[in-house]
């Protein structure tokens, strides 16, 4: 595995070799348990390393020094050994304390899933933001994992109120660590300033706003190029796309709107980078509509459309109207099996154009069913709010009368707490 930016876990030029470590706790079933292996192998190779050997224990739960167990425990390091592994990846998250007991008994660095991610993001950040957010998420991943090494930096003086060289050290490095991410943070902060006002402009343009959301590898960017020609990166490789991009897009009615395509997402999504890429998220939590892109063809479509909506639920998306677009039929005739399951849905392949058309305008219904058209009477003395509601609004029909102009108009609930006095009757 390679990376490229400060803080990543694994750094070696060549393709290490890994055993794979999955647990079936209580509650979990071991078919389960092998998908989720599956899929943290393609995370491996993604990130640049080769899978050796894979292994399963079933356990009522985790032990609290090994998570497996100090028995399993010896056991992996005999397997690691024999298979030549660099490094053992265990599926479920480890805490630092179980981190630091597995590598003293392998000779050899154990990590969990959640470092894989976070190694593959630091390799596909490209823009200064994204760079920056994956730099805080590995930073926030790396302070708690410092404690307790303080002993193996040099020898500490004994005593009451001494501290030797090392947890002098120690205290260096968190020191560093924490003032780089306090610089993260404010570097941040400035551009969820920046794309605050740009939302209040398209706001204020009132163009409509279409948030691509899916699991990672399900076509997100293949479909925002068929719509858009936005010439995005799209690879049959996971989390190809970290930097949002937003492009205009003109529906069959008339309407244009803004779609943008955002990172994909995946089971287990370390919360670090969540917390992380919450300013880019938000493009999502304040979109009008989640356009969700299924992967048809995948071995647990049902499974990656719950881990998507439990990440939307986590960053305050949940309420979010959304329509799922069943992507891959030219590849699996159970894509549109899985469409008759959820109404509304609409199945379409992203490679071919099939089913784009329909899924437009599926789009503009939405859309269009958001709307709230308020009836409102404006006297003719009134020019000034005539005028603003004009503005503001979307009049879809105007009655000119004796006494004034009755319209029929589209408001935002900004625009009808301000013109709620002229309304012919409630909202």
């Amino acid at each position: 595995m390679t990376t490229q930016l400060p803080g990543t876990l694994i750094t070696r030029e060549f393709r290490e070799r890994i055993v794979l470590v999955g647990v079936v706790l209580a509650g979990a079933g071991v078919d389960e348990v092998e998908a989720n292996l599956d899929e943290l192998a393609l995370l491996v190779d993604t990130a640049g390393a080769d899978v050796a050997a894979r292994t399963i224990q079933r356990r009522s739960r985790p032990d609290p020094a090994t998570f497996v167990g100090r028995g399993k425990a010896h056991e992996l390091a005999e397997l690691a050994e024999q298979v030549d592994a660099d490094t053992v990846v265990f599926d479920q998250e480890l805490s630092p304390a179980q981190q630091r007991n597995l590598e003293k008994l392998f000779g050899r660095t154990a990590i969990d899933r959640t470092a894989v991610i976070l190694d593959i993001f630091a390799q596909n950040a490209r823009s200064p933001e994204g760079k920056a957010q994956v730099e805080l998420a590995l930073l926030r991943y790396r302070l708690p994992r410092l404690r307790g090494r303080g002993h193996a930096l040099s020898q500490q003086a004994g005593g009451i109120g001494t501290r030797g060289p090392g947890e002098t050290q120690l205290e260096v490095d968190r020191r560093r660590l924490v003032r780089r991410m306090h610089r993260l943070e404010a570097d941040l902060r400035e551009v969820d300033r920046t794309r605050a006002l740009q939302r209040r402009s398209r706001h204020r343009g009132r163009l409509r706003e279409v948030a691509l959301v899916g699991y990672t590898n399900a076509g997100k960017s293949t479909l925002l190029n068929r719509l858009t020609d936005a010439g995005v990166p799209a690879e049959n490789r996971l989390f190809v796309t970290l930097d949002p991009r937003t492009r205009q897009l003109a529906l069959p009615g008339g309407e244009t709107v803004l779609v943008t395509d955002t990172v994909g997402f995946v089971r287990s999504l370390p919360h670090e980078l969540v917390e992380s890429f919450r300013s880019t998220l938000d493009s999502v939590r304040l979109a009008d509509l989640v356009l969700h892109v299924v992967d048809g063809a995948a071995p647990d479509p049902e499974g990656q459309i719950a881990a998507v909506r439990g990440v939307l639920g986590e960053i305050g998306a949940g309420d979010v109207p959304e329509l799922l677009a069943v992507n891959k039929v030219d590849r699996s005739p159970e894509a549109a099996r899985l469409a008759t399951m959820t109404e509304g849905a609409v199945c379409i392949s992203a490679r071919t154009g099939a089913g784009v058309d329909t899924l437009l305008r599926a789009v503009g219904d939405r859309l269009r069913m958001a709307d709230r058209v308020v009836e409102l009477q404006i006297p003719w003395a009134r020019g000034d709010i005539l005028a603003a509601v004009h503005r503001e609004g979307e009049v879809v029909e105007q009655e000119d009368g004796d006494d004034g102009a009755r319209l029929h108009v589209v408001l935002d609930p900004a625009g009808r707490a301000r013109f709620a006095d002229f309304f012919v009757r409630p909202a």
